[in-house]
């Protein structure tokens, strides 16, 4: 069954804590996103031991999911509340935008399900009963989920003491030598460990529930990290030092040359005119 009655519980689950973007809009995505898996990692811990299917190796994916969205959710929220500079930035990019209650309401409901599947490689090993019983692929996608906390973790930690040291240029050094997204790397890679934790416990269209969770977040890295990209242009396109790393560290995957998801010079071109138009405004009224 797709969606089997007990399918629900981390559904309801997950909406609650999403409704946290009630308050910020921008929450649904970020804070709510981060403490809504964790929410359902401790969720299916507790169905898993009800049902008489706690294992190991399952308790400890369940830990997993836990630690990951409160370190997550945690990070976002202390950056958001402390850092001015990053609020400013939101700000900026529409934040703290009101948006109307019908737009807010879909956005609870279409996040707080989307989570869910994201997380179906753990559910529906309990809804199908195999929790207790792991094969290989539940233990290499363990081991993948906890590679990929550890990286966006370590990467968090780096570039916030690297910009605190130098603000004037993004982070470059420890993991950003192999990739300049290394944290979306970590997150990406959670993320397909926890689709690969599902391989043989999944059944028919339980995948396509899957799928389009692990489809949607790795489409949310990608774009994530192509505006990051954007934003270093914007901010360090001039500077030489910059120009050398983008253009000889990856993007995204350590060691897969693929350095650039926009044009630089066509960004550059861009942010020069809307540079000489500001100037010819401030000329023009001043």
């Amino acid at each position: 069954m797709v969606f089997p009655e007990l399918w629900w519980v981390p559904v309801v689950v997950s909406l609650l804590i999403c409704s946290i973007g009630f308050y910020r809009f921008v929450w649904f995505m970020s804070v709510g996103y981060g403490l809504a898996v964790a929410g359902i990692g401790v969720t299916m811990l507790i169905m898993a031991a009800v049902r008489g299917q706690l294992g190991l190796l399952y308790a400890v994916q369940c830990v997993l999911m836990a630690v990951y969205g409160v370190r997550l959710g945690g990070f976002l929220l202390v950056r958001e509340l402390k850092n001015a500079k990053y609020r400013e930035k939101m700000r900026q990019v529409g934040g703290d935008m009101k948006v109307p209650v019908f737009v807010a309401f879909f956005m609870w409901i279409f996040m707080g399900f989307l989570y869910v599947m994201q997380s179906a490689g753990a559910v529906y090993r309990v809804y199908n009963g195999v929790a207790a019983s792991p094969n290989a692929f539940a233990w290499i996608g363990t081991v993948v989920c906890l590679l990929g906390i550890v990286i966006e973790s370590v990467s968090d930690k780096q570039k916030s003491e690297q910009k605190a040291k130098n603000p004037d240029l993004p982070a470059m050094e420890g993991l950003f030598r192999i990739s300049r997204c290394p944290n979306y790397f970590g997150e990406m890679l959670f993320w397909t460990g926890m689709i690969i934790s599902g391989i043989g416990a999944l059944k028919g269209a339980q995948w396509i529930v899957a799928l389009i969770g692990y489809i949607e977040i790795m489409f949310v890295m990608v774009s994530g990290a192509r505006r990051v990209e954007g934003r270093h242009i914007k901010n360090y396109g001039d500077n030489p030092v910059y120009q050398k790393y983008a253009d000889t560290t990856p993007l995204l995957f350590p060691f897969v040359p693929l350095y650039h998801l926009t044009r630089p010079e066509k960004m550059a071109q861009e942010e020069a005119a809307k540079k000489a138009k500001a100037e010819k405004r401030g000329k023009k009224h001043g």
